[in-house]
């Protein structure tokens, strides 16, 4: 799972802001000169009305859910695609801020790719799964997306969270139980990883393997010793133990 990027330093940050400030200066300077060669106020300049672009409103109204504004935009010929200035789409970024009613919105328009991903690639099912938000799950295998996908998955989203609900969902559209990250986590591990004792035990009725190995060579049982989750490898513990037990039983006989 990728992180979210975070802020610049703060000494960048710091640079940037003493190189705006001289520039904006300069600006100040230029329009002052201006003023007194071609006899306009600086006021009047000052008064002018700042719009903020129609990209930015976009991305402000599906943030709070605004289907009124969104659907304005859409008909003005604003793209559904389209993605903020860290590159996330309209419909994963409604998907993580929990604006059912645009993400309806948006699924509905022909021209959305409900399979589109971020750059951390993550898609809509991915966030919604993780945020425990059933209706958009629901909502986007409706209108076809996707439950499996290479790397991280829905499935792996909604187990590292607990949520059950979503976790059965996936699994009853034929979500990959074992499905494999680009490091080879499970949704099994990422369930042990946050001591979600009834996550593991619905991937484990539902088949996956707790024997498996990510590639630095733990398991889901190494997950939960490692994160200190008590009730989780003492679950996983119990079930590794009666499979042993099972596989001893149905082994043949020594002649």
């Amino acid at each position: 799972m990728k992180n979210i990027p975070t802020q610049s330093s703060t000494l960048s940050g710091a640079i940037r802001g003493t190189t705006g400030f001289r520039a904006q200066k300069a600006v100040w300077r230029s329009v002052a000169r201006l003023a007194l060669a071609g006899g306009f106020a600086c006021a009047a300049f000052g008064a002018l009305p700042v719009q903020a672009a129609p990209a930015d409103t976009m991305i402000k109204a599906v943030k709070f859910d605004d289907v009124k504004e969104v659907k304005k935009q859409l008909s003005q010929g604003m793209d559904p695609n389209m993605t903020d200035d860290q590159g996330m789409p309209l419909l994963v970024l409604a998907a993580r801020e929990k604006s059912d009613q645009v993400g309806q919105l948006l699924v509905d328009n022909p021209k959305t790719n409900v399979e589109i991903l971020d750059r951390a690639g993550e898609n809509a099912m991915m966030l919604a799964a993780l945020n425990g938000d059933m209706d958009f799950v629901k909502l986007l295998i409706a209108k076809g997306a996707e439950v499996n996908k290479k790397g991280w998955t829905p499935l792996h989203y909604a187990a590292a969270n607990g949520n059950d609900e979503i976790v059965t969902l996936l699994l009853k559209y034929s979500a990959y139980v074992d499905a494999g990250s680009p490091n080879g986590t499970t949704p099994l591990m990422m369930a042990a990883r946050g001591g979600h004792v009834s996550t593991a035990k619905l991937l484990l009725d539902a088949g996956a393997d707790i024997n498996i190995k990510n590639q630095i060579g733990l398991n889901a049982l190494d997950f939960a010793k490692h994160y200190k989750e008590p009730d989780t490898v003492k679950g996983l513990t119990a079930r590794m133990e009666q499979m042993q037990k099972q596989q001893a039983a149905s082994a043949p006989a020594a002649q």
